[in-house]
């Protein structure tokens, strides 16, 4: 198939000239040929029509794990691509947290190897430190030359300031991106969820938010002395929001991500003990959450991000404090957004990550590559078991209210609508 004619689709691309607009999309090779009113259909091309089509560019997730290799039992990267496709991801960031860990070039042109000829496109993450242990840099250059587009250290927080600031300074002979994850593992101690009163009513050991708060303002406080780019992910505490919209002010180069299930859901959910809910970092008190969408809404939180980290059931379905932590979202990301931000919001968050990692955005004009998300915003339901296409079943929004409905994406020259792929 070379030529798709999308048929009453709604743009919703603030730098589109056609933003809000009710049009038909004709794409022939992968490129927008045309946009208008009506688009007479021809013999052999695919026609896409549904109900409510909305359309946007391309969606962007900045962390998204799967397992391939050493963990393909929790996911591979074939399949995490079509749920990322399926899920309205056109292209997604790889954490480097597989068995051996991406900390090499050799590492990084496998998941890219694995990747080719898939309608998602995949970003490798190459881990900071060896084996994400923390200790020593490893291969920066090397994995940037091979396609790593950022380092960092999956949910591992570097707690030697040294370390950190050489990666700073280091980086910036070739405009590298620094992802720092943020945790004083002195102050979390055993600690398994957020310190409060949801805490000591459950009898669970809590983590101070001053846990996160302390080593993010380290990190700023090295960067304000390095330079250097620094992307602060998943922030989770008011403090947290408050020290980065500071250092934005004083200019420094920092951006920060927060996760969909940390916008969405709050600490009250964790009283059945359910360890779907355990994440890092853990899920904050109702207050917090309202203080994060509000930090979206204004600008100081950059992007939006699934964080699906499929676990299997032998390391998920455990007693809550031997749990791991993570949870899948992909496949509920967009309809978990849609109760708690509006449309416009929602599409902009899963973008604007993109400017962040300096990866080519694709606004929807004539003559511009393909790269399209589709949707349809309104509806309800509930997410259920049926609703997950990711081999591991770990998901925080089992039975939790969505809006709307995914359709699918268009990029690489290759459509991928529900089931229908061609």
């Amino acid at each position: 198939m070379t030529t798709v004619l999308i048929k009453k689709a709604t743009i919703i691309d603030k730098n589109s000239s056609f933003h809000n607009q009710t049009v038909d999309i004709k794409i022939e090779n992968g490129i927008i040929i045309e946009i208008a009113k009506n688009i007479a259909s021809e013999n052999n091309i695919e026609v896409i029509e549904k109900e409510n089509l909305h359309v946007s560019q391309g969606w962007f997730d900045s962390s998204v794990s799967f397992g391939e290799p050493g963990y393909e039992d929790r996911e591979t990267i074939a399949n995490g691509l079509q749920v990322a496709a399926k899920s309205g991801f056109t292209t997604i960031a790889l954490q480097p947290n597989s068995f051996p860990v991406i900390d090499n070039q050799s590492q990084v042109k496998f998941v890219l190897d694995k990747a080719k000829n898939q309608a998602t496109t995949l970003f490798p993450i190459g881990a900071l430190t060896k084996n994400s242990e923390g200790t020593d840099l490893a291969e920066l250059f090397d994995m940037k030359n091979a396609g790593a587009i950022a380092f960092g250290d999956y949910n591992k927080a570097i707690q030697n300031a040294n370390i950190q600031k050489i990666a700073l300074q280091y980086v910036q002979d070739f405009n590298g991106l620094v992802i720092s994850f943020c945790q004083d593992y002195s102050l979390k101690g055993k600690g398994i969820v957020n310190e409060g009163i949801a805490s000591t009513k459950l009898g669970l050991k809590g983590i101070p938010a001053l846990a996160e708060e302390l080593h993010i303002a380290r990190n700023l406080f090295l960067l304000e002395y390095t330079g250097g780019k620094l992307h602060i992910p998943t922030i989770s505490t008011q403090k947290s929001i408050q020290l980065i919209k500071e250092a934005k002010a004083k200019g420094l180069q920092v951006t920060c991500s927060v996760s969909v299930h940390h916008l969405v859901l709050n600490e009250e959910i964790l009283s059945g003990f359910d360890s779907r809910y355990k994440v890092t970092p853990p899920l904050r008190d109702e207050v917090t959450r309202k203080a994060l969408i509000e930090a979206v809404i204004n600008g100081t939180i950059d992007c939006i991000t699934s964080d699906h980290n499929p676990l299997d059931i032998e390391h998920k379905k455990l007693e809550f404090d031997l749990a791991k932590d993570g949870t899948i979202g992909l496949e509920s990301a967009f309809g978990a957004l849609l109760t708690v931000l509006p449309l416009e919001v929602v599409i902009e968050k899963l973008t604007a990550a993109k400017k962040i990692f300096e990866i080519e955005e694709n606004k929807i004009e004539i003559n511009t590559k393909a790269e399209l998300s589709f949707f349809n915003p309104d509806g309800e339901k509930i997410f259920t078991k049926e609703n997950i296409l990711s081999k591991s079943k770990n998901s925080a929004f089992l039975q939790q209210k969505t809006k709307g409905k995914v359709y699918g994406i268009y990029n690489n020259k290759k459509l991928i609508i529900n089931n229908l792929q061609s």
